[in-house]
């Protein structure tokens, strides 16, 4: 038989597919195959490919430039990864097709934490990559520079601020003197000079003496503002272009250009110290020295997106692989950072009691039993003694009044009945935005104006949950004459940073509390129960860090200085703000997650998605040889995540002893490598060390 394909008559014959063609342009002499990282999405792709480098790349293709590659029969960005001398491949090899810049912008260090991360967190490189190395700014890229940038003169050896601290001015000498110490910090509040932004920027100048480059993560662009300030007065200035030496900012709100520009500053080992939000603990620093995450409980320092690493963790890593200094510290302790200390991995740097109760403001707990004798004015959601607190510190200053919730009125009920006041359409909460709006849903935003009790037919509301623009209202016709002042990222003036030092109330949500500069002359902190309520895990330590974030913002208490705790918290949380004793709480936290099973005393990770495609991952999860038992808890259903009335989205989660943590994570990986290549159905998130287990 004729071995070619046999064609219909009137059907034109299938055009032969063209192959691959060996390069015959000129091969780089030195080294000329590259090992690349390819953008690929699918994991089953997440390994380097080799590409021969053309003659004309030769001295600009080094190792962390951006490149273009083909890849599947397109063109695909990629990174250079190394050069090497021969293939490992058997096949022919194209050449790169492009060089996209000969800067490197990958350094070696951040490659191998970027793979650490990868592995850590069962994800890819590439996705890892992208939150690393921001996108390219050529005009930027291009701007001139100084052959022989200038100087900066050496930062301050002061380190006073860490005089407080047990074992703190050790680790400032160990930092100093190209030692690698690990500590977690509770820091104190205190006079301007000796809050924690002063206590970081020393830190930070120890390393700089001692030769080495310092990296600062933060929150927000407020604190980061506030170490910039603090290093300032340590002889650290903010960097500028044609200088060699000071203190970059790199965080996303600055714009693509100025954030490019800082990124290259580090890069290039222009800059001294990064200072920066959440993607800043992969600034390619030179010489890493010192690493910090400042409030490393804030929701802010959890990465969103895929492979959702935490930047406590991620600096941990450098920490290890480049033999850097490592300081987590925080009014607050997490449990997480108290596992560091509980295994000897880390150091406690703390006060002793006596500094704890001179530096700290006297805080009381309103609890109904403490009210009881106020009798029915027990109830009111600011009572008596508040309100006289409030009335009295107002003559020495601004009072603080933190409230759990963004908004006006954010549930409502039915005034008559008092069931909860639901949508129509999707029977989600209904709220209000002010006082004489309709009420609308919290989550499809349509505005209920005729809306009636499904239960009795009232049409009259009531408040359920009060947030922070209605109590601005009320406190401003309890106080009248008295300024009022509103900081959140809802409220119409934004988030305030700083407020002056004159009476005025200044009502604020959890994280957006504005720095009086001598300190607040009080802090009502409402609804305490609202903070403790719930199941999920780390509600207590949470709700802790939120109360001694605004707390530390008080004058200390032999200044007059009061924090009034309003609601029935759980008890332990409340005894934790009253004590001042963080890390207490999150020793004990973390002893009753070993008894449970719990993170961080157990690796877990959470597989959600369709039942099928969740099944699947699961199953060859199961059938991967791990060192250590796996316990497989569920599918069950995730509330509020459903596609369709039959075909709710479910979680499942699977958890190992931390010594198979690596193991699980490279099962997991493996898992969804094979999805990826044979291309099956659903949807799956999994993601490693999960704060929600709900």
């Amino acid at each position: 038989m004729d071995p070619e394909q046999l064609t219909l008559e009137g059907v034109p014959a299938p055009r032969a597919r063209r192959r691959p063609r060996a390069a015959t342009a000129a091969v780089a002499q030195t080294l000329p195959v590259a090992r690349v990282c390819v953008d690929l999405p699918p994991a089953h792709l997440d390994r380097t490919f080799e590409y021969l480098v053309p003659a004309t790349m030769s001295d600009d293709a080094v190792p962390g430039t951006r490149v273009k590659v083909r890849f599947g029969g397109q063109d695909a960005d990629g990174y250079v990864l190394e050069r090497v001398a021969t293939a490992d491949h058997d096949g022919a090899l194209v050449p790169l097709r492009r060089l996209v810049s000969p800067e490197p912008v990958l350094t070696p260090q951040v490659a191998r934490l970027a793979r650490a991360v990868a592995d850590r967190w069962a994800g890819t490189l590439a996705d890892v990559l992208r939150l690393a190395v921001p996108p390219r700014h050529a005009r930027v890229e291009a701007e001139a520079q100084a052959t022989e940038p200038a100087l900066v003169p050496p930062p301050s050896p002061d380190a006073t601020a860490w005089a407080d601290y047990r074992g703190g001015s050790a680790f400032v000498q160990h930092v100093r003197g190209g030692g690698a110490p690990r500590a977690v910090w509770t820091a104190l509040p205190g006079e301007v000079d000796e809050r924690w932004p002063a206590a970081v920027a020393q830190a930070a100048a120890a390393a700089v003496l001692g030769g080495r480059g310092a990296l600062v993560v933060l929150p927000d662009g407020r604190d980061v503002d506030r170490v910039l300030d603090a290093l300032a007065a340590a002889d650290v200035p903010r960097w500028s272009p044609g200088v060699r030496g000071g203190a970059v900012r790199l965080t996303a709100e600055e714009g693509p250009a100025a954030r490019y520009r800082a990124f290259l500053a580090a890069v290039r080992g222009h800059a001294d110290v990064v200072v920066g939000t959440r993607a800043a603990a992969f600034a390619p620093v030179h010489d890493l020295g010192l690493a910090v995450c400042w409030d490393d409980g804030d929701p802010l320092h959890a990465e969103p997106r895929a492979p959702y690493p935490h930047v406590r963790e991620v600096l941990a890593l450098r920490s290890d692989l480049e033999g850097a200094a490592l300081l987590v510290g925080g009014h607050a302790r997490t449990v997480e950072a108290q596992a560091l200390v509980a295994s000897g991995w880390a150091r406690d740097v703390s006060a002793d009691r006596a500094r704890v109760r001179a530096r700290t403001p006297r805080v009381q707990a309103l609890t109904s039993t403490e009210l009881a004798r106020e009798g029915a004015a027990a109830a009111a959601r600011l009572p008596t003694p508040a309100w006289r607190t409030i009335r009295d510190r107002l003559a020495d200053g601004p009072v603080l009044v933190q409230v759990p919730r963004a908004g006006y009125l954010p549930a409502v009920a039915c005034g008559r009945c008092r069931a909860s006041a639901r949508c129509t359409a999707c029977h989600g909460p209904l709220g209000l935005h002010r006082a004489d709006g309709s009420p609308t849903c919290a989550w499809c935003g349509r505005m209920a104006t005729d809306w009636r009790c499904d239960e009795c037919g009232a049409s009259a509301l009531r408040s359920v949950r009060v947030g922070s623009e209605r109590t601005a209202e009320e406190l401003g016709r309890a106080f009248p004459g008295v300024p009022v002042v509103v900081s959140g990222a809802r409220a119409a003036s934004g988030v305030v940073a700083q407020v002056p030092d004159r009476p005025a109330l200044v009502v604020a949500t959890p994280g957006a509390e504005p720095v009086a500069p001598a300190g607040y002359a009080a802090a009502v902190l409402l609804d305490a129960a609202v903070s403790t309520a719930g199941s999920a895990l780390g509600v207590l330590p949470d709700a802790v860090r939120r109360w001694l974030t605004a707390a530390a913002l008080v004058r200390p208490v032999g200044e007059g200085g009061v924090v009034l705790l309003v609601g029935d918290a759980e008890p332990r949380a409340s005894q934790a703000l009253v004590r001042w004793d963080p890390a207490g709480l999150a020793e004990r936290e973390l002893d009753e997650r070993a008894v449970l099973g719990l993170p961080p005393s157990v690796r877990m990770a959470s597989v959600t998605g369709t039942r099928e495609a969740v099944t699947a991952v699961v199953q060859r999860v199961r059938a991967a040889p791990l060192p250590a038992p796996l316990d497989v808890l569920g599918p069950v259903p995730v509330a509020g995540a459903e596609r369709g009335a039959f075909e709710p989205d479910v979680r499942t989660l699977l958890r190992v002893p931390r010594s198979a943590g690596a193991a699980l994570a490279t099962a997991v990986a493996a898992s969804l490598g094979v999805r990826s290549a044979r291309r099956e159905g659903g949807t799956v998130r999994v993601q490693l060390d999960p704060s929600d287990l709900g």
